[in-house]
């Protein structure tokens, strides 16, 4: 919703929103209902803008358990553009625990943003990933990294996103519980040990949506 950063900066609650695409566009619109809402008729809200996340249970369109899905597969890796963009990344256990916090606890009327102090490009992420994956695939070193292949990058694709939590901490006293590292392989060990679950939703329509997003391009 707030745009795209260069290469230093954050995201504080008093940035403005710059969305890019209609879908940032759509969650920036709801935010301006809800604080429409708030100043015009009184309506008790707090609202929480956060990093992107990680953890069990996400689908698979997004990068890390697209990415767990195909290395497992032996599957190419579709990496955008040069891979250079930059994301923050947070265990989506702590983004709950925020929420709950914020929640209970938030200044009506506040907005608090959420985020890992975590950034990486994607393509130094999925790296990371490839050496996890071949020490616990018992793979070759290097194996998994030879399956990351280079797409076109997707339209309206923002550079970097990186979040001030610093008014969550200090207000709330809420911080990040877990470092990446320790997040990533928590992380790839539940999709390693669910490939029930992942074969189950990414059967049928899930494939044609694939197909579309990444192959056909």
């Amino acid at each position: 919703m707030y745009g795209s950063l260069g290469a230093t900066g954050l995201f504080t609650e008093t940035t403005s929103y710059d969305p890019r695409s209609p879908y940032s566009s759509s969650k920036a619109s709801s935010d301006h209902l809800v604080r429409a809402y708030h100043h015009t008729y009184g309506m008790p809200i707090v609202i929480s803008n956060c990093s992107n996340n990680y953890g069990p249970n996400q689908f698979p369109e997004k990068l890390i358990p697209l990415a767990i899905n195909n290395i497992k597969k032996m599957k190419p890796i579709p990496i955008y553009g040069k891979g250079e963009n930059v994301r923050d990344w947070l265990y989506v256990i702590d983004h709950a625990r925020a929420i709950d916090l914020i929640f209970h606890q938030g200044k009506n009327g506040e907005t608090y943003n959420i985020g890992g102090i975590n950034e990486w490009t994607n393509i130094d992420l999925i790296k990371k990933m490839c050496e996890v994956l071949d020490r616990k695939l018992n793979r070759t070193a290097g194996t998994c990294a030879s399956l990351i292949t280079y797409v076109k990058d997707r339209a309206g694709h923002d550079m970097r996103y990186a979040i001030d939590s610093s008014k969550l901490m200090k207000e709330l006293g809420w911080k990040p519980s877990l470092q990446f590292e320790e997040g990533i392989e928590k992380t790839i060990d539940w999709y390693l040990a669910n490939e029930k679950w992942m074969n189950n939703i990414t059967d049928g329509t899930y494939e044609s949506y694939y197909q579309q997003q990444y192959v056909e391009r």
